[in-house]
């Protein structure tokens, strides 16, 4: 079985960092001219899937904007998760689901067991109520190939209260990335990269946050922040300097803005300005 941590260096390898989010937010269904409504969502999922098949190798859905439709809302999201997946592209489900003991177990299974109805290769979490218990979902993902994003470094103006209160010697999201690399170390793989990776947002300071300018052993880093929040693809070596070859860069609206018809243009553009890690 091929591990998520090697499924990610090789499209990282192969089509470069760009990871396009699929955010179908109201005032961009309606600038697409599709309802305000889960059928609108799944079109426009759906489309963005076709778009970016082959232009990049991860697509990151943003599953609150199909959940607040309901059970139509899930049903629109299963069928852009299948798609996506279907079509070749890496799916990161974002979303950040964080609980103890066999809650967490079961969001884990629903998003990490093969042939659930919302598998995905990836699913970002929240480790505020402990490392540790997230530790058995890391190991549900190792042992079906997928991978897990845990919340480090966010860039909303909100999560800094937290993110930068002291936590043993020093923040509390150097902590959270000291705990993850510690069961990263104790699980490693010949992999290249480990497949438990970290949200690390593009306009953090990384150095006020406490974040080490490596991690042992090397993790991948989900990367929101792009585009329309204002970094841009001429920054990642600057802002992620080590980091950079296992970045992932999600960029939504600035590519969704584009609208339907100039999708795939949009992508191949976008996609282009930061190159593959291989060249």
């Amino acid at each position: 079985m091929t591990s998520f941590g090697e499924r990610v260096a090789g499209a990282l390898a192969a089509h470069g960092p760009l990871c396009v989010g699929i955010d179908p937010h109201e005032h961009l269904l309606a600038q697409w001219g599709l309802d305000v409504s889960a059928e609108g969502a799944r079109e426009l999922g759906l489309r963005l899937v076709e778009a970016a098949a082959g232009r990049v190798g991860i697509v990151k859905p943003q599953v609150a904007f199909f959940e607040r439709y309901g059970a139509v809302g899930f049903a629109a999201l299963e069928d852009v998760l299948s798609a996506a997946r279907a079509a070749g592209l890496l799916v990161i489900a974002d979303a950040k689901r964080g609980d103890i003991g066999t809650t967490m177990d079961a969001y884990a299974r629903a998003w990490l067991t093969p042939g659930s109805p919302l598998e995905a290769d990836a699913l970002t979490v929240a480790p505020y109520l402990g490392v540790g218990a997230l530790h058995e979902t890391f190991a549900l993902a190792r042992d079906n190939g997928k991978g897990v994003f845990v919340l480090a470094a966010t860039s909303n103006a909100e999560g800094a209260a937290v993110q930068l209160a002291r936590a043993g010697t020093g923040t509390l999201a150097g902590e959270i990335v000291r705990e993850v690399s510690e069961w990263n170390a104790a699980h490693a793989t010949a992999a290249p990269l480990a497949s438990v990776g970290f949200v690390i947002g593009a306009t953090v300071d990384r150095t006020r946050y406490g974040l080490p300018d490596g991690f042992a052993p090397a993790a991948p880093v989900l990367a929101p922040g792009f585009g329309a929040q204002g970094a841009e693809p001429a920054d990642l070596a600057r802002l992620f300097g080590a980091l950079a070859p296992s970045v992932i860069a999600n960029e939504s609206r600035s590519i969704l803005s584009a609208g339907p018809n100039g999708l795939e243009a949009r992508i191949a553009e976008r996609a282009a300005l930061y190159g593959s890690m291989d060249g």
